[in-house]
Protein backbone atom coordinates (compact mmCIF):
# COMPACT_ATOMS: atom_id res chain seq x y z
CA UNK A 1 0.00 0.00 0.00
CA UNK A 2 1.25 3.47 -0.85
CA UNK A 3 1.31 5.91 2.03
CA UNK A 4 1.29 9.57 1.03
CA UNK A 5 2.47 12.19 3.47
CA UNK A 6 1.85 15.90 3.39
CA UNK A 7 4.89 17.94 2.42
CA UNK A 8 5.17 20.97 4.68
CA UNK A 9 7.13 24.17 4.18
CA UNK A 10 9.20 25.67 6.98
CA UNK A 11 6.44 28.21 7.61
CA UNK A 12 3.75 25.51 7.74
CA UNK A 13 5.87 23.38 10.06
CA UNK A 14 6.34 26.30 12.45
CA UNK A 15 2.61 27.05 12.37
CA UNK A 16 1.86 23.42 13.28
CA UNK A 17 4.36 23.49 16.15
CA UNK A 18 2.96 26.80 17.39
CA UNK A 19 -0.54 25.32 17.51
CA UNK A 20 0.76 22.26 19.37
CA UNK A 21 2.71 24.52 21.75
CA UNK A 22 -0.42 26.52 22.52
CA UNK A 23 -2.38 23.33 23.18
CA UNK A 24 0.35 21.95 25.42
CA UNK A 25 0.67 25.19 27.36
CA UNK A 26 -3.09 25.37 27.89
CA UNK A 27 -4.21 21.75 28.30
CA UNK A 28 -1.17 19.90 29.61
CA UNK A 29 1.41 22.02 31.45
CA UNK A 30 -0.92 23.69 34.00
CA UNK A 31 -2.29 20.32 35.13
CA UNK A 32 0.81 18.12 34.89
CA UNK A 33 1.68 18.04 38.60
CA UNK A 34 -1.90 17.45 39.72
CA UNK A 35 -2.42 14.66 37.18
CA UNK A 36 0.81 13.06 38.33
CA UNK A 37 -0.06 13.30 42.01
CA UNK A 38 -3.66 12.12 41.65
CA UNK A 39 -3.12 9.66 38.77
CA UNK A 40 -5.61 11.46 36.51
CA UNK A 41 -6.02 10.22 32.93
CA UNK A 42 -6.88 13.43 30.98
CA UNK A 43 -9.68 12.14 28.74
CA UNK A 44 -11.10 15.56 27.89
CA UNK A 45 -7.72 17.07 27.10
CA UNK A 46 -6.97 14.11 24.86
CA UNK A 47 -10.24 14.62 23.01
CA UNK A 48 -9.26 18.24 22.45
CA UNK A 49 -5.95 16.93 21.15
CA UNK A 50 -8.00 14.93 18.66
CA UNK A 51 -9.77 18.10 17.54
CA UNK A 52 -6.33 19.55 16.82
CA UNK A 53 -5.41 16.54 14.66
CA UNK A 54 -3.14 14.81 17.18
CA UNK A 55 -5.05 11.52 17.13
CA UNK A 56 -3.79 10.48 13.69
CA UNK A 57 -0.66 12.52 13.09
CA UNK A 58 0.90 10.34 10.40
CA UNK A 59 -2.09 8.45 8.99
CA UNK A 60 -3.97 9.16 5.78
CA UNK A 61 -6.38 12.05 5.52
CA UNK A 62 -9.48 10.21 4.25
CA UNK A 63 -10.58 9.30 7.80
CA UNK A 64 -9.29 12.30 9.68
CA UNK A 65 -5.54 11.77 9.71
CA UNK A 66 -3.04 14.59 9.28
CA UNK A 67 -0.67 12.57 7.03
CA UNK A 68 2.38 14.39 8.35
CA UNK A 69 5.90 13.11 7.85
CA UNK A 70 7.87 11.49 10.64
CA UNK A 71 10.21 14.48 10.51
CA UNK A 72 7.29 16.76 11.39
CA UNK A 73 5.98 14.26 13.93
CA UNK A 74 9.07 14.16 16.14
CA UNK A 75 8.88 17.94 16.53
CA UNK A 76 5.26 17.63 17.65
CA UNK A 77 6.08 15.05 20.33
CA UNK A 78 8.97 17.10 21.62
CA UNK A 79 6.62 20.06 22.11
CA UNK A 80 3.98 17.91 23.84
CA UNK A 81 6.55 16.41 26.19
CA UNK A 82 7.83 19.81 27.28
CA UNK A 83 4.44 20.16 28.94
CA UNK A 84 3.90 16.59 30.20
CA UNK A 85 6.01 13.60 29.08
CA UNK A 86 3.51 11.07 30.46
CA UNK A 87 0.58 12.37 28.41
CA UNK A 88 2.77 12.92 25.34
CA UNK A 89 3.93 9.30 25.56
CA UNK A 90 0.35 8.03 25.65
CA UNK A 91 -0.50 10.12 22.57
CA UNK A 92 2.48 8.41 20.92
CA UNK A 93 1.17 4.92 21.77
CA UNK A 94 -2.31 5.85 20.55
CA UNK A 95 -0.86 7.08 17.25
CA UNK A 96 1.11 3.88 16.84
CA UNK A 97 -2.14 1.88 17.09
CA UNK A 98 -3.94 4.18 14.65
CA UNK A 99 -1.06 3.88 12.16
CA UNK A 100 -1.20 0.08 12.34
CA UNK A 101 -4.92 0.07 11.50
CA UNK A 102 -4.43 2.64 8.75
CA UNK A 103 -1.52 0.75 7.21
CA UNK A 104 -2.66 -2.87 7.51
CA UNK A 105 -6.41 -2.62 7.91
CA UNK A 106 -8.90 -3.32 5.13
CA UNK A 107 -11.51 -0.79 4.07
CA UNK A 108 -14.05 -2.02 6.62
CA UNK A 109 -11.57 -1.92 9.51
CA UNK A 110 -10.34 1.53 8.55
CA UNK A 111 -13.83 2.97 8.18
CA UNK A 112 -14.97 1.38 11.46
CA UNK A 113 -12.12 2.52 13.67
CA UNK A 114 -10.18 5.42 12.18
CA UNK A 115 -12.78 8.22 12.42
CA UNK A 116 -13.21 7.63 16.16
CA UNK A 117 -9.51 7.12 16.81
CA UNK A 118 -8.18 10.06 14.83
CA UNK A 119 -10.66 12.31 16.64
CA UNK A 120 -9.61 10.67 19.93
CA UNK A 121 -13.25 10.05 20.72
CA UNK A 122 -11.90 6.59 21.46
CA UNK A 123 -8.39 5.52 22.41
CA UNK A 124 -6.12 2.73 21.21
CA UNK A 125 -4.13 0.08 23.08
CA UNK A 126 -1.11 -1.91 21.86
CA UNK A 127 -0.99 -5.45 23.29
CA UNK A 128 2.23 -7.34 22.64
CA UNK A 129 4.14 -7.82 25.92
CA UNK A 130 3.16 -10.66 28.27
CA UNK A 131 4.14 -11.66 31.81
CA UNK A 132 7.55 -13.29 31.56
CA UNK A 133 7.82 -12.42 27.85
CA UNK A 134 9.25 -8.93 27.45
CA UNK A 135 12.06 -8.44 24.96
CA UNK A 136 11.60 -12.00 23.63
CA UNK A 137 8.30 -10.98 22.05
CA UNK A 138 8.25 -13.75 19.43
CA UNK A 139 7.56 -16.26 22.21
CA UNK A 140 4.17 -14.89 23.29
CA UNK A 141 1.69 -17.48 24.58
CA UNK A 142 -1.65 -15.72 24.02
CA UNK A 143 -3.61 -17.97 21.67
CA UNK A 144 -6.19 -17.35 18.97
CA UNK A 145 -8.08 -20.54 18.17
CA UNK A 146 -10.36 -20.79 15.12
CA UNK A 147 -14.00 -21.43 15.92
CA UNK A 148 -15.92 -21.43 12.64
CA UNK A 149 -15.96 -17.85 11.36
CA UNK A 150 -14.57 -16.61 14.68
CA UNK A 151 -11.43 -16.75 16.80
CA UNK A 152 -11.28 -17.29 20.55
CA UNK A 153 -8.46 -15.28 22.16
CA UNK A 154 -7.02 -16.39 25.48
CA UNK A 155 -4.04 -14.98 27.35
CA UNK A 156 -2.70 -12.10 29.42
CA UNK A 157 -0.94 -8.97 28.18
CA UNK A 158 1.31 -7.02 30.54
CA UNK A 159 2.25 -3.31 30.89
CA UNK A 160 -0.50 -2.08 28.57
CA UNK A 161 -0.85 1.70 28.47
CA UNK A 162 -4.46 2.85 28.35
CA UNK A 163 -5.78 -0.54 29.45
CA UNK A 164 -9.38 -0.15 30.55
CA UNK A 165 -9.68 3.15 28.69
CA UNK A 166 -9.16 2.11 25.08
CA UNK A 167 -11.96 1.53 22.59
CA UNK A 168 -9.87 -0.96 20.63
CA UNK A 169 -6.80 -3.07 21.34
CA UNK A 170 -4.41 -4.41 18.73
CA UNK A 171 -3.69 -7.84 20.22
CA UNK A 172 -0.89 -10.12 19.06
CA UNK A 173 -1.89 -13.77 19.48
CA UNK A 174 -0.60 -17.12 18.32
CA UNK A 175 -2.50 -18.74 15.47
CA UNK A 176 0.27 -21.06 14.34
CA UNK A 177 3.54 -22.73 15.29
CA UNK A 178 6.01 -21.35 17.84
CA UNK A 179 8.05 -18.36 16.79
CA UNK A 180 7.41 -15.09 15.03
CA UNK A 181 5.68 -16.56 11.96
CA UNK A 182 2.93 -18.12 14.08
CA UNK A 183 1.65 -14.78 15.40
CA UNK A 184 -1.33 -12.83 14.03
CA UNK A 185 -2.80 -9.45 14.98
CA UNK A 186 -6.44 -8.87 15.96
CA UNK A 187 -8.59 -5.83 16.58
CA UNK A 188 -10.40 -6.41 19.88
CA UNK A 189 -13.11 -3.91 20.90
CA UNK A 190 -12.74 -2.57 24.42
CA UNK A 191 -16.24 -3.71 25.40
CA UNK A 192 -15.76 -7.32 24.28
CA UNK A 193 -17.27 -10.04 26.43
CA UNK A 194 -14.67 -11.96 28.49
CA UNK A 195 -12.20 -9.07 28.21
CA UNK A 196 -11.08 -7.72 31.58
CA UNK A 197 -8.24 -5.76 33.14
CA UNK A 198 -5.89 -6.11 36.07
CA UNK A 199 -5.56 -3.59 38.86
CA UNK A 200 -3.70 -0.39 37.93
CA UNK A 201 0.04 -0.87 38.28
CA UNK A 202 1.80 1.23 40.93
CA UNK A 203 4.55 2.83 38.86
CA UNK A 204 7.57 5.04 39.40
CA UNK A 205 6.30 7.51 36.81
CA UNK A 206 3.78 7.96 33.99
CA UNK A 207 1.05 8.47 36.59
CA UNK A 208 -1.21 10.36 34.15
CA UNK A 209 -1.86 7.24 32.10
CA UNK A 210 -3.14 3.88 33.36
CA UNK A 211 -1.03 0.75 32.97
CA UNK A 212 -2.80 -2.56 33.57
CA UNK A 213 -2.92 -6.15 32.43
CA UNK A 214 -5.27 -6.95 29.58
CA UNK A 215 -6.87 -10.33 30.29
CA UNK A 216 -8.50 -12.30 27.48
CA UNK A 217 -10.50 -15.30 28.67
CA UNK A 218 -11.94 -16.76 25.48
CA UNK A 219 -12.68 -13.40 23.86
CA UNK A 220 -14.64 -14.14 20.71
CA UNK A 221 -13.93 -11.98 17.66
CA UNK A 222 -14.93 -12.51 14.02
CA UNK A 223 -12.32 -13.65 11.54
CA UNK A 224 -12.71 -10.22 9.94
CA UNK A 225 -11.06 -8.76 13.08
CA UNK A 226 -7.69 -10.10 11.98
CA UNK A 227 -5.41 -7.22 11.03
CA UNK A 228 -3.43 -8.13 7.93
CA UNK A 229 -2.91 -11.77 7.04
CA UNK A 230 -2.57 -14.88 9.18
CA UNK A 231 0.98 -15.07 10.51
CA UNK A 232 1.80 -11.41 9.84
CA UNK A 233 1.17 -10.18 13.38
CA UNK A 234 4.76 -10.10 14.58
CA UNK A 235 5.92 -8.27 11.48
CA UNK A 236 3.07 -5.77 11.92
CA UNK A 237 3.98 -5.25 15.57
CA UNK A 238 7.65 -4.71 14.73
CA UNK A 239 6.91 -2.37 11.83
CA UNK A 240 5.12 0.01 14.17
CA UNK A 241 8.10 0.25 16.48
CA UNK A 242 10.35 2.39 14.27
CA UNK A 243 7.90 5.26 14.59
CA UNK A 244 7.15 4.46 18.23
CA UNK A 245 10.84 4.56 19.09
CA UNK A 246 11.28 7.92 17.40
CA UNK A 247 8.24 9.33 19.21
CA UNK A 248 9.47 8.18 22.62
CA UNK A 249 12.93 9.54 21.85
CA UNK A 250 11.33 12.88 21.00
CA UNK A 251 9.36 12.77 24.25
CA UNK A 252 12.65 12.34 26.10
CA UNK A 253 14.02 15.40 24.32
CA UNK A 254 11.01 17.50 25.25
CA UNK A 255 10.98 16.53 28.91
CA UNK A 256 14.73 16.97 29.26
CA UNK A 257 14.68 20.34 27.49
CA UNK A 258 12.06 21.56 29.96
CA UNK A 259 14.23 20.39 32.86
CA UNK A 260 17.32 22.06 31.37
CA UNK A 261 15.45 25.32 30.89
CA UNK A 262 14.41 25.24 34.55
CA UNK A 263 17.98 24.50 35.62
CA UNK A 264 19.29 27.48 33.65
CA UNK A 265 16.72 29.72 35.31
CA UNK A 266 17.53 28.32 38.75
CA UNK A 267 21.32 28.79 38.56
CA UNK A 268 20.79 32.41 37.57
CA UNK A 269 18.62 32.99 40.63
CA UNK A 270 20.49 30.91 43.22
CA UNK A 271 23.39 32.52 45.12
CA UNK A 272 25.95 30.35 46.91
CA UNK A 273 29.20 31.38 48.57
CA UNK A 274 28.61 34.99 47.63
CA UNK A 275 27.96 34.64 43.90
CA UNK A 276 25.29 33.30 41.54
CA UNK A 277 25.68 29.65 40.64
CA UNK A 278 25.69 30.71 36.98
CA UNK A 279 29.11 32.33 37.48
CA UNK A 280 30.76 29.13 38.67
CA UNK A 281 32.80 27.36 36.01
CA UNK A 282 31.64 23.90 37.05
CA UNK A 283 28.02 24.99 36.53
CA UNK A 284 28.84 26.50 33.15
CA UNK A 285 30.44 23.24 32.05
CA UNK A 286 27.49 21.19 33.29
CA UNK A 287 24.97 23.35 31.41
CA UNK A 288 27.12 23.26 28.27
CA UNK A 289 27.34 19.46 28.34
CA UNK A 290 23.60 19.10 28.91
CA UNK A 291 22.80 21.38 25.98
CA UNK A 292 25.32 19.61 23.74
CA UNK A 293 24.02 16.15 24.60
CA UNK A 294 20.42 17.18 23.88
CA UNK A 295 21.35 18.74 20.55
CA UNK A 296 23.27 15.64 19.50
CA UNK A 297 20.27 13.50 20.45
CA UNK A 298 17.92 15.82 18.59
CA UNK A 299 19.97 15.47 15.40
CA UNK A 300 19.96 11.68 15.73
CA UNK A 301 16.19 11.63 16.16
CA UNK A 302 15.75 13.79 13.08
CA UNK A 303 18.08 11.47 11.18
CA UNK A 304 15.98 8.46 12.18
CA UNK A 305 12.80 10.27 11.14
CA UNK A 306 14.35 11.14 7.79
CA UNK A 307 15.30 7.48 7.31
CA UNK A 308 11.68 6.39 7.88
CA UNK A 309 10.33 9.10 5.57
CA UNK A 310 12.75 8.05 2.83
CA UNK A 311 12.15 4.32 3.49
CA UNK A 312 15.90 3.93 3.81
CA UNK A 313 17.08 0.31 4.03
CA UNK A 314 18.92 1.07 7.27
CA UNK A 315 15.95 2.87 8.87
CA UNK A 316 15.51 0.30 11.66
CA UNK A 317 19.12 0.65 12.74
CA UNK A 318 19.03 4.44 12.62
CA UNK A 319 15.81 4.51 14.66
CA UNK A 320 17.34 2.13 17.19
CA UNK A 321 20.44 4.33 17.52
CA UNK A 322 18.30 7.44 17.94
CA UNK A 323 16.04 5.81 20.53
CA UNK A 324 18.96 4.50 22.60
CA UNK A 325 20.96 7.72 22.48
CA UNK A 326 18.08 10.16 23.01
CA UNK A 327 16.39 8.29 25.86
CA UNK A 328 19.71 7.84 27.68
CA UNK A 329 20.62 11.49 27.12
CA UNK A 330 17.17 12.72 28.08
CA UNK A 331 17.15 10.89 31.39
CA UNK A 332 20.72 11.95 32.15
CA UNK A 333 20.01 15.63 31.42
CA UNK A 334 16.86 15.60 33.55
CA UNK A 335 18.72 13.89 36.38
CA UNK A 336 21.55 16.46 36.21
CA UNK A 337 18.97 19.25 36.21
CA UNK A 338 17.60 17.80 39.44
CA UNK A 339 21.13 17.75 40.89
CA UNK A 340 21.67 21.40 39.98
CA UNK A 341 18.54 22.28 41.95
CA UNK A 342 19.98 20.61 45.03
CA UNK A 343 17.36 19.69 47.62
CA UNK A 344 14.71 21.71 45.81
CA UNK A 345 14.96 19.40 42.81
CA UNK A 346 13.78 16.55 45.02
CA UNK A 347 10.58 18.39 45.93
CA UNK A 348 7.43 17.70 43.94
CA UNK A 349 6.48 21.38 43.68
CA UNK A 350 9.40 22.09 41.33
CA UNK A 351 8.37 19.43 38.81
CA UNK A 352 11.93 18.24 38.12
CA UNK A 353 11.59 14.95 39.98
CA UNK A 354 8.42 14.18 38.00
CA UNK A 355 10.25 14.53 34.70
CA UNK A 356 13.08 12.32 35.98
CA UNK A 357 10.54 9.64 36.94
CA UNK A 358 8.63 9.94 33.67
CA UNK A 359 11.72 9.75 31.45
CA UNK A 360 13.25 6.75 33.17
CA UNK A 361 10.84 4.29 31.56
CA UNK A 362 11.70 5.54 28.08
CA UNK A 363 14.95 3.57 28.37
CA UNK A 364 12.85 0.41 28.77
CA UNK A 365 9.76 0.61 26.56
CA UNK A 366 9.49 0.24 22.77
CA UNK A 367 12.43 -2.16 23.11
CA UNK A 368 14.92 -1.76 25.95
CA UNK A 369 18.09 0.15 25.20
CA UNK A 370 19.98 -3.12 25.49
CA UNK A 371 17.85 -4.44 22.62
CA UNK A 372 18.61 -1.24 20.67
CA UNK A 373 22.31 -2.05 21.03
CA UNK A 374 21.60 -5.61 19.87
CA UNK A 375 19.84 -4.32 16.74
CA UNK A 376 22.68 -1.97 15.85
CA UNK A 377 25.46 -4.43 16.69
CA UNK A 378 23.93 -7.26 14.67
CA UNK A 379 23.39 -5.00 11.69
CA UNK A 380 26.95 -3.72 11.78
CA UNK A 381 28.36 -7.26 11.92
CA UNK A 382 26.36 -8.69 9.04
CA UNK A 383 28.38 -9.72 5.98
CA UNK A 384 28.88 -6.77 3.66
CA UNK A 385 26.00 -6.33 1.21
CA UNK A 386 23.82 -9.03 2.79
CA UNK A 387 21.03 -6.77 4.08
CA UNK A 388 20.65 -3.12 4.94
CA UNK A 389 22.98 -0.39 3.82
CA UNK A 390 25.13 1.04 6.56
CA UNK A 391 24.93 4.59 5.30
CA UNK A 392 24.13 7.18 7.94
CA UNK A 393 23.38 9.93 5.44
Amino acid sequence: MTMTTVTTTAEEREAILEAVRDFADTELAPHALERDEKHIFPRESLRRAGELGLGGIYVREDFGGAALSRTDTVGIFEELARADPAVAAYISIHNMVVWMIDTYGDDAQRSTWLPKLTAMEEFGGYCLTEPGVGSDAANIATSAVEDGDFYLLTGVKQFISGAGEAGVYVVMARTGAPGAKGISAFLVPGDSENLSFGVPEKKMGWHAQPTRQVILDGVRVPASAMLGEDGEGFAIAMSALNGGRLNIAACSLGGAQWALDRAVQYVHERVAFGEPLAEKQSILFAIADMRTDLQAARLMVRDGAQAVDEKAPDATMRCAMAKRFATDAGFDVANRALQLHGGYGYLQDYGIEKVVRDLRVHQILEGTNEIMRLIVGREMLRPAGSTQMRSTS
